[in-house]
């Protein structure tokens, strides 16, 4: 991790040994792993609490794209009513069920009137 190899780690041990003493070394041990376990948990939660963040702020920012997308879209239609509507965005698509469709009305007719002489015309 740190590119601390074996031997290193040993010489450490033996100097530790030295300056402590055998009496007082397993406390200090413990109090040293209870503090690098201290601080590797605190650097995991920053580190979880950051990508959480980022994450966040990438949903953020695709959502105010895809909003803007749909007001262009929006806009367009309106300038432009000949063409059909484009289709919503996919994420904003959710299946329904398929409709039956509904029967074609009767086509109204006028109703017959008869018909009422012209008058003649003037040469």
């Amino acid at each position: 991790m740190f590119g601390i190899s074996f031997s290193e780690l040993l010489l450490v041990g033996l100097v530790a040994l030295l300056v402590l003493g055998p009496e007082r070394l397993p406390g200090a041990a413990r109090t040293a792993g209870l503090w690098v376990g201290r601080l590797k948990r605190s650097f995991n939660a920053i580190k979880m609490e950051v990508e959480r963040e980022i994450g966040a702020d990438d949903i953020r920012r695709q959502l105010h794209n895809e909003h803007i997308l749909q007001m262009e879209q929006e806009a367009k239609r309106i300038l432009n009513p000949l063409t059909p509507p484009a289709p919503p965005p996919a994420a904003a698509v959710t299946e329904q069920p398929a409709a039956t469709p509904a029967p074609a009305p009767a086509p109204v007719t006028a109703p017959e009137q008869p018909e009422q002489p012209q008058p003649p015309r003037a040469p």
